[in-house]
C-alpha cells in the first residue's frame, strides 16, 4: 500500500502517458498542421477529446460530454500546452 504523495505522481505519470499516447497515435495527424495554437484536451480513459483556441472551452465541452473525466491538455504545434513564467513584480512599476 502506497502513500497518498506516491499515488497522486502516479496517477499522474499515467495521465500524462495515456493523454500523449492519445494525442501521437489518434489525434495529431487530424490537428496539424492546420490547428497549430489552438488546445486539445482529451478525455484519456475513453479516448475521446475537444479542440478550441481556449482551453477552458474545449474542456468544458469535453466534460459536459464526458462527466468526472480525467482529462489531459496539449496546445497543437507544441511540446507541452502551457509554458510556466516568473512574473517580476517590479517589472510592473
Amino acid at each position: 500500500m502506497g502513500n497518498a504523495m506516491s499515488d497522486e505522481i502516479h496517477a499522474a505519470e499515467e495521465v500524462e502517458s495515456r493523454g500523449t499516447a492519445i494525442y501521437e497515435g489518434e489525434i495529431r495527424h487530424l490537428v496539424e498542421p492546420g490547428e497549430i495554437g489552438k488546445f486539445v484536451v482529451a478525455a484519456v480513459h475513453v479516448n475521446d477529446y475537444e479542440l478550441d483556441e481556449r482551453d477552458g472551452a474545449a474542456a468544458s465541452r469535453l466534460l459536459k460530454r464526458r462527466p468526472g473525466a480525467m482529462t489531459w491538455a496539449v496546445r497543437v504545434g507544441y511540446s507541452t500546452a502551457y509554458r510556466w513564467t516568473r512574473l517580476n513584480p517590479r517589472s510592473h512599476d
